[in-house]
């Protein structure tokens, strides 16, 4: 697990990417789709609508082991996060985080019984925060190529949990 501030720095990495792609099995073979956030904070859980009947739910309930990938390589930020995921129906909850993105995929309304969350409590990650401009970047790779026993300094790069 982590500290409230390092919570807070998963947050500020992922919160304006939004998307993320959610690692299940299906069968044995690992399968990813995009999932959107729609939390406006961070404590450990992420939260995301599902149908009830979408594959992802089947999936978890068989094995509850996920990854969520985010990244934004404008920014040079690359969030993996591993936890275990959990499918709500908690009315509070679903009318909490509604709001017009959410809606424009479930037509028949928060108050459809296919319309669920999925929780996800995040266990342990990494995550990687490129310091420079990718003028840098591509300079530091060059020069590792030249040295040929130095690797390249792209930045911050921390595993966390587990």
């Amino acid at each position: 697990m982590s500290s409230p501030e390092h919570k807070q720095k998963i947050w500020k990495m992922i919160k304006d990417i939004k998307v993320g792609m959610l690692v299940t099995l299906d069968d044995e073979v690992p399968r990813a789709r995009p999932m959107h956030l729609v939390q406006d904070e961070y404590d450990g859980t992420l939260w995301f609508y599902t149908r009830r009947s979408a594959e992802k739910v089947f999936e978890t309930a068989t094995d509850r082991d996920v990854c969520l990938s985010f990244s934004d390589q404008e920014e040079g930020v690359y969030v993996s996060l591993s936890g275990k995921a959990n499918l709500t129906d908690d009315r509070e909850l679903i009318e909490k985080y509604w709001n017009p993105f959410i809606a424009a995929w479930f037509p028949e309304g928060k108050d459809d019984p296919d319309v669920a969350l999925m929780e996800i409590k995040v266990q342990m990650g990494e995550h990687w925060k490129a310091k420079e401009s990718k003028t840098f970047q591509l300079y530091e790779i060059a020069k590792a190529n030249i040295k040929k026993d130095a690797t390249p300094n792209m930045g911050e790069n921390e595993k966390f949990g587990g």
